[in-house]
């Protein structure tokens, strides 16, 4: 068994797209699969979230969404704005041991950032992390200030002992610009070790088989994938 958590460097950046693509993989290998969404927010009742999002392209069905809240703020904003108690993530963590006893992979996806807050003390998604003992992986975007959001989520992940998974780049553009194909050593550098994949702009929108393959070219072997950095870099030049 094995939990891992999915975090970004800010709202966008493309986590769900990334956890679906975890899943694809895993579930392709025969492996159970579960995704944990702890807290979904700026979804009304009724409407589409991203644990749909995340059966559709991957066809794992156990999913779990734990809160739902209707303004698109922190978790612990959108609890206060409804009047209602905020996620507890000692219980979320209960939930998500319990899942981890019976199944292979259980996936967490977190809320916008790794230090968003889920409650009026303060809870993080980091603070489930370490609940869990799991490892984290952090999905950044490829444009503008993504070295320096890659670089404050690092620094945070280092000061509270948490094990880092990797860093994957959530949209990859068809045609990077300068901004994007520079930002790709520097990542690593901040890492300490090559990139753990980068997943095509627009991934979201293909059909199940095709992101599959899209997951498989996007997400490196330590994740279930074939990407392969060297070549990733090697395919432009700054």
């Amino acid at each position: 068994m094995s939990v891992l958590v999915v975090t970004g460097t800010d709202t966008g950046a493309g986590k769900t797209v990334v956890g679906a693509a975890l899943a694809a993989l895993a579930r392709s290998r025969g492996a159970s699969v579960a995704v944990v969404k702890p807290a979904q927010c700026g979804v009304a009742p009724g409407e589409r979230g991203d644990m749909d999002e995340v059966i559709r392209l991957s066809g794992v069905q156990t999913t779990f969404e734990l809160a739902r809240f209707e303004q698109p703020l922190s978790p612990a904003a959108a609890a206060r704005a409804a009047g209602v108690a905020p996620v507890s993530l000692p219980r979320a963590a209960l939930r998500i041991r319990e899942l981890a006893e019976s199944t292979r992979l259980v996936i967490v996806e977190g809320s916008g950032g790794l230090l968003v807050r889920y409650d009026e003390d303060g809870a993080t998604i980091a603070d489930l992390a370490r609940l869990l003992g799991a490892q984290v992986l952090v999905v950044t975007k490829a444009g503008y200030a993504a070295v320096n959001h890659t670089a404050l989520t690092l620094e945070a992940l280092a000061h509270r002992g948490l094990d880092l998974a990797g860093v994957v780049i959530g949209r990859w553009p068809d045609e990077p610009g300068l901004t994007a194909r520079s930002n790709v050593a520097d990542l690593e550098m901040l890492a300490a070790r090559p990139l753990a994949g980068a997943i095509p702009e627009g991934a979201e929108r293909l059909d199940p088989d095709a992101f599959e393959a899209v997951a498989r070219r996007g997400l490196a072997v330590t994740l279930g994938g074939a990407f392969d950095p060297a070549a990733f870099r090697a395919s432009f030049r700054v």
